[in-house]
């Protein structure tokens, strides 16, 4: 309590002292007891209404004991189920829940994880992957500051992500696995895993390489395929033995038709080999016609060049060649597409040529653009010129409508920079990102399309694309979303395609593990994008006849159905507008493969060590209850007597006005009653 608060309480006992007396002893020369009462009452209602004004505060210490969080995480994936381990992980959740000792001891948070970490709700084991490493991560921020020690409930199997036994180590989490399997060895062989492109050229040989691995204690001989249909496409005859278990084989198939081709890759299993879904996988490859190839022209070195030129090339139906502007002209026919980087004077015979040669082109401009040279040519814009740099940060554009774009956090991206001035489109842009300078939201385009005379152009104002491309992969761990976007911008820029009312983003083929969905834009006459128009998709299965319709779902900018119920087949569809006679059509294949099927044995060793760096211990699911008792004896995870210190003002105590009340009525009645009213 400070001084002045004090002073002010004192203050308030002399003021109510003197209103006391001068009414109940200078008033009243009657010295009688009543008066002495009623002086003490008048003095510690008028007191106490001081200091509710003054209203002083207290501190107030409270004491309460906190238990140590005990986080249960449950794999939820489909290996679990595969493994029949399924009933055994249930009995196991239930019997924790139920320990009155465990409840007393900690305060429980459940967690069930495959793909992603989530809340546990109910346990239905059709997770299609795991990824551990994502599991620690995830823990890691929750319970930085707390004791939480963790039981994991797994069989230990990941299917992607980092290696999760480096990222326990950040956890700073005692962990406690319990191991869904045993320690046995069964002689299996498997095919650990296929490399091959996604897409292969007409009348050319595409590389394939085949990891095959053996677990057994004897040696063995089998014969590795690949079939298409009826039709085997390579065979080879493979040894192993427990001192040489694995053989990584390339070889070559060749491409003869367009079109997606399914292949049966297959190691023959052995006579009493357990688990054989692991031999065999299908992989697919889509043959194409011809590759795109983009011409990335720059007087200047700079790493955006880079950046664009790996964006790009992430698809393997595009190339992109950095050239100067002289080696450009020599090899003007080879390209689809011109990415025009930071021109100046000596682009000139490049634009040029384009009069002669109708080219499709990207300008990206920045700090080194001469847009005196720009605004002398008739490009559709131009750009006030001046001295002056200025940074620009991006967010997109929801209505833009010449092709499907999905947020992947742009806000987040570092600034753009170029020289500051206004640019004038001469004709209709259609801007995909727009500026914000600072703070201030702005709808000049940063990233803009547009079309003339037949030809497709963009125009993004602003050097340091690279930037974006690192950011993307500090969000996400991966490339590719900023990859994707790159990439949808490329190809429209490189088709000549008439833009359509109705667009569908969908890929060839899709591997059974993964996510399969189908997106979809609808514009309007004016080519806007329409969010009311309701949209419905008919899938056929090729193989059973069998067709299916699905309402397309609203999200964001775009409309979209999630197909990863499909079971693996050959499908076709046709995406409509329910009250337009508009629909677009396709096909995709749907390949064979559960990766959470490829598991014969708990990944032990792992496991082991996740509980022996983190100062845990692991278990086999039989001896479960022993992870009950070293919980409860062990004093790290003991509960914690914590003081909170709350400061309270005077006036939240309400009992004090009903004291203040009480007083004055008291005052009222002895008055009344003594006749001195």
């Amino acid at each position: 309590m400070s001084l002045e608060t004090i002073f002010y309480i004192i203050l308030s006992g002399i003021i109510a002292l003197l209103l006391a007396l001068f009414q109940y002893k200078y008033q009243r020369k009657n010295q009688g007891t009543i008066n002495w009462i009623l002086i003490g009452i008048r003095f510690l209602s008028v007191f106490l209404l001081c200091l509710l004004l003054v209203n002083p505060r207290f501190e107030k210490v409270v004491s309460y004991e906190e238990k140590p969080t005990l986080v249960v995480a449950v794999d939820n994936s489909n290996s679990v189920a595969y493994l029949e381990h399924d009933n055994q992980v249930k009995r196991l959740i239930e019997s924790i829940d139920n320990n009155d000792e465990l409840k007393e001891r900690f305060h429980f948070d459940w967690y069930a994880f495959s793909e992603d970490l989530t809340e546990l709700d109910t346990l239905d084991f059709k997770g299609k992957q795991t990824n551990l490493d994502r599991v620690f991560s995830d823990l890691t921020q929750i319970y930085r500051q707390e004791n939480a020690p963790t039981i994991l409930v797994t069989d230990g199997n990941q299917t992607y992500g980092g290696d999760y036994s480096f990222t326990s180590e950040k956890y700073g989490q005692s962990v406690y696995p319990i191991i869904l399997g045993d320690s046995t060895v069964y002689s299996d062989l498997k095919i650990q895993k296929l490399n091959v492109n996604k897409y292969a050229f007409l009348k050319n040989r595409f590389p394939v390489e085949a990891i095959l691995v053996y677990n057994g204690e004897e040696t063995v001989s089998s014969t590795f395929k690949v079939t298409v249909g009826n039709t085997t496409v390579f065979s080879k005859n493979v040894t192993f033995s427990p001192d040489d278990n694995s053989e990584v084989l390339n070889f070559y198939l060749s491409a003869n038709q367009v079109g997606v081709f399914t292949y049966h890759a297959e190691i023959i299993p052995l006579e009493h080999e357990k688990n054989t879904v692991n031999n065999t996988k299908n992989f697919a490859v889509e043959v194409i016609d011809q590759k795109t190839n983009v011409a990335l022209v720059s007087a200047i070195r700079h790493p955006d060049l880079g950046a664009l030129k790996k964006a790009i090339e992430s698809n393997e139906q595009r190339e992109a060649t950095i050239l100067t502007p002289g080696a450009f002209l020599e090899n003007i026919d080879n390209y689809q597409l011109v990415i025009a980087y930071q021109p100046n004077t000596t682009f000139k015979r490049v634009f040029e040529s384009f009069n002669d040669f109708s080219r499709n082109v990207f300008y990206i401009t920045g700090t080194h653009t001469d847009w005196n040279f720009l605004n002398s040519l008739d490009l559709g814009f131009k750009q006030t010129v001046t001295n002056q740099k200025e940074d620009y940060l991006a967010y997109l554009n929801l209505g833009y409508s010449n092709f499907l774009i999905e947020e992947i956090d742009f806000e987040s991206f570092p600034p753009l920079q170029s020289t500051f001035g206004e640019v004038d489109y001469q004709i209709a842009a259609n801007p995909l990102l727009f500026q914000r300078i600072g703070s201030v939201s702005t709808e000049k385009p940063l990233l803009a399309t547009f079309e003339r005379n037949q030809n497709r152009y963009a125009l993004l104002l602003g050097e340091g694309i690279w930037k974006w491309r690192a950011q993307t992969y500090l969000n996400s761990k991966s490339f590719s979303e900023f990859d994707t976007f790159l990439g949808k911008l490329i190809q429209y820029l490189a088709s000549t395609k008439k833009q359509s009312r109705l667009t569908v983003d969908y890929e060839s083929f899709y591997e059974g593990n993964n996510n399969i969905s189908l997106k979809a834009q609808y514009f309007n006459k004016n080519y806007e994008f329409d969010q009311r128009e309701p949209l419905e998709v008919v899938i056929k299965d090729e193989n059973s006849e069998q067709v299916t319709t699905y309402p397309l779902v609203l999200k964001n900018n775009f409309f979209e159905v999630d197909l990863s119920n499909l079971p693996p087949s050959d499908y076709s569809f046709t995406v409509k507008a329910v009250d337009e006679n508009i629909s677009t059509s396709g096909s995709f294949k749907i390949l064979d493969y559960n990766v959470e099927q490829q598991f014969l044995n708990a990944e032990i060793t792992k496991l082991n060590q996740v509980a022996s760096q983190s100062q845990g211990k692991s278990f086999f699911f039989d001896d479960y209850d022993q992870i009950i008792n070293d919980l409860l004896e062990d004093n790290r995870y003991k509960p914690l007597l914590k003081n909170n210190r709350i400061v309270v003002p005077l006036i939240d105590w309400k009992y004090l006005l009903a004291l203040v009340v009480l007083l004055l009525g008291a005052e009222w009645f002895i008055r009344k009653y003594n006749g001195l009213i």
